[in-house]
C-alpha cells in the first residue's frame, strides 16, 4: 500500500453567474514511504490546489471535487473526512508558499511554532521553548534565542519562510508538503534547505511532496517528477527520465527556460539616483531607564549610484539589508544620509512627486494587493492621484494597456487578487508600478513567485520597457541567474554593507570577495 494515493482528483469552483471552472482535472499519482515527489509546472497549472486538497484547505463549499476523486493516506480517505485535525500538522506537515500571509501577525514566532507542539505533543511551555530553539537553529535562523519574541513583520522574507519550515517539521510528520519552500530564500540558504529536507528524509523516513517552479532545485531533491499543465499531469516518471529524456514539448520548454540571455542597451551613464552614507538602525536593547544601549544596523553606511536607463542588481542573503535599502530609495522608512534624484536632494522634492518618479514592486504580491479591490481599482489607484485629469475611459485604456504589457488580459479587470495564481499576482504588482510611468523602479524579488518560463518573460519584458522608456531599475534578488541576465552593474550586500560592486561581467567572471564566490557557486548547483 502506498503512503499516499491520489486518484482521479479534480478541483472545481462554482462560478458566480457563469459556468463552474475546473482547475485540476482528474490527476493521479502515488507517494511511497521515504520518497520525494517533485511537482512542477507554470503558475496556474494547479500545483498548489492539488497540495491544498490533501489536507482539505480549499475554500469549501465554493470549491468541490469530482465524484470519482480520492485521496488516501495509509488507506484512509481524506476527502470529505470530518476529522482532519490529527493529519494537519501532525501526520502531514505543510510549508505554505507565502509565509507573510500564513503567519499570524499578532503572535510571536515562539508562540506560533510552540502552538503545534502543544496541540499534537502536549508539551509544557518550557519543553516547547527548547524544541522551538532547536527547530529555529535547524532551519538556519541566526541568533535564534533573540528571535523568539519577534513578530513576522520583524523578519526578512527568507527568515519568515524558515519559520514556516520549522512549524511544518515540528511534529516529524510522515509527509511534508513543501509548496515553493525556497521561493523567498537566497541561493546559499536554498541549498541549506535542500540539504535539510534530504537529511530529514534520511533520518525520519519522511516522504516529501516538493512543489516548485525551480527545476534546478527539483532535479536536486526529487526521486520522481510530475509535470502539470492546465490542471493535468502531462508527464511523470523518475527524475532522471524527466530531465534527461523528456517526452512532452512543454517539459522540454520548462527545462530550457533557464537560459536567459542579457540584452545590451546603450543609454547614457549619468546617475539618476545617488545614495550617500545611508544608515538604517533599530534599537535592540534598552537599559532600565529606557535608553538604547545597542542598535541593529540593517543598512550601515552604504553609498551607491543608479545610472539612467541601467539596472543595478542588488544581491545578498536574506537579512542582509537589500529590501531595507530599496525602501530607503522609495522614502518609505526613516534613514540617515543623503539621497539624490536627478541631482536634487530628497528634501527638495515633495513626497508625492518622489513616489510618482520612484515606484516599488514588493516581494510578496499577495500582501501588497488589497483583497477588497479588483484589478482595475488596484492598478488604477495611482492614476486617481497622479493622472487625475484623465477621463475614466482614458484611465481604463491605460490600465488595460499596462496589463497587456505584463502578459495579462484586459478581461481580468473585474477579478480580485485571490482569483489569481502567485505569478499572476506578481505581474499585477508590476503593472501597478508601471502604470504611473516612473523613472526609477525598485524591484524587490519581482520574479521570486514566478515559474521559470514566466521569469524569462518578465525579465525580457523589463528589458524591453527599459529600452523603450529609458527607465532605471534597482533589481533586488537572491536569484543569481536573474541578476546576471538583467543587470548592468551589481552590488553585493552582506550584514548591512556593500562588500563588492562592479560591472556585471566583473562580478560574475572575477569576483573578489569570498562571499560573492560562494553565492555564485551556490547558484550553479
Amino acid at each position: 500500500m502506498s503512503l499516499l494515493e491520489v486518484k482521479d482528483l479534480s478541483v472545481c469552483f462554482h462560478g458566480s453567474g457563469q459556468k463552474d471552472f475546473c482547475a485540476v482535472k482528474g490527476i493521479s499519482f502515488k507517494l511511497e514511504a521515504g520518497e520525494i515527489l517533485g511537482i512542477v509546472g507554470e503558475s496556474g497549472s494547479g500545483k498548489s490546489l492539488t497540495a491544498l486538497s490533501i489536507l482539505g484547505l480549499l475554500p469549501y463549499p465554493q470549491a468541490y471535487h469530482g465524484k470519482d476523486s480520492s485521496i488516501k493516506f495509509k488507506g484512509v480517505e481524506l476527502l470529505d473526512n470530518p476529522d482532519l485535525r490529527e493529519f494537519r500538522g501532525g501526520k502531514i506537515g505543510f510549508i505554505f508558499q507565502e509565509p507573510m500571509s500564513s503567519l499570524n501577525p499578532l503572535h510571536t514566532i515562539e508562540h506560533q511554532i510552540a502552538e503545534t507542539l502543544r496541540v499534537h505533543q502536549g508539551l509544557s511551555e518550557k519543553e516547547a521553548r527548547k524544541k522551538v530553539l532547536r527547530l529555529l537553529k535547524l532551519t538556519g535562523i541566526k541568533n535564534a534565542r533573540s528571535r523568539l519574541k519577534s513578530y513576522p513583520h520583524e523578519l526578512s522574507g527568507g527568515q519568515r519562510q524558515r519559520v514556516m519550515i520549522a512549524m511544518a517539521i515540528a511534529n516529524k510528520p510522515d509527509i511534508l508538503i513543501a509548496d515553493e519552500p525556497t521561493t523567498a530564500l537566497d541561493v546559499t540558504i536554498q541549498e541549506q534547505i535542500i540539504e535539510l529536507l534530504l537529511k530529514l528524509r534520511k533520518e525520519m523516513g519522511m516522504s516529501i511532496i516538493f512543489i516548485s517552479h525551480d527545476l534546478r532545485l527539483v532535479s536536486r531533491i526529487a526521486d520522481k517528477v510530475a509535470v502539470m499543465k492546465s490542471g493535468k499531469i502531462i508527464e511523470q516518471g523518475s527524475c532522471k527520465q524527466i530531465f534527461e529524456h523528456p517526452k512532452e514539448s512543454y517539459t522540454k520548454r520548462l527545462i530550457n527556460a533557464h537560459n536567459i540571455l542579457k540584452k545590451e542597451n546603450n543609454i547614457k551613464d549619468d546617475a539618476i539616483v545617488k545614495v550617500s552614507d545611508i544608515c538604517v538602525s533599530y534599537p535592540i536593547h534598552k537599559n532600565f531607564w529606557g535608553r538604547v544601549t545597542e542598535w541593529l544596523y540593517a543598512v550601515n553606511h552604504v553609498s551607491l549610484e543608479l545610472k539612467r536607463g541601467k539596472t543595478l542588481g542588488l544581491v545578498g542573503e536574506s537579512g542582509s539589508g537589500k529590501t531595507t535599502l530599496g525602501q530607503v530609495l522609495c522614502r518609505l522608512i526613516a534613514f540617515s544620509g543623503e539621497i539624490y534624484l536627478e541631482g536634487k536632494r530628497a528634501e527638495e522634492i515633495s513626497p508625492k512627486e518622489w513616489h510618482k518618479q520612484v515606484q516599488i514592486v514588493f516581494q510578496d504580491p499577495y500582501n501588497s494587493l488589497n483583497p477588497r479591490m479588483n484589478i482595475s481599482q488596484i492598478v488604477g489607484e495611482g492614476l486617481e492621484v497622479h493622472f487625475s485629469k484623465l477621463s475614466k475611459e482614458q484611465k481604463l485604456e491605460k490600465i488595460a494597456k499596462t496589463l497587456q504589457e505584463v502578459g495579462l488580459s484586459a478581461n481580468m479587470l473585474e477579478r480580485y487578487p485571490h482569483e489569481f495564481s502567485g505569478g499572476q499576482r506578481q505581474r499585477i504588482a508590476i503593472a501597478r508600478a508601471l502604470v504611473l510611468e516612473p523613472q526609477v523602479l525598485v524591484l524587490d524579488e519581482p520574479t521570486s513567485a514566478l515559474d521559470v518560463t514566466i521569469q524569462a518573460q518578465i525579465l525580457n519584458l523589463l528589458q524591453k520597457i527599459q529600452k523603450d522608456r529609458g527607465i532605471s531599475y534597482l533589481f533586488i534578488s537572491h536569484n543569481m541567474q536573474a541578476i546576471q541576465a538583467i543587470s548592468d552593474e551589481v552590488a553585493v550586500m552582506k550584514d548591512g554593507q556593500i562588500i563588492e560592486k562592479g560591472s556585471c561581467a566583473e562580478i560574475f567572471e572575477h569576483p573578489q570577495a569570498e562571499y560573492t564566490k560562494l553565492l555564485i557557486k551556490a547558484s550553479a548547483l
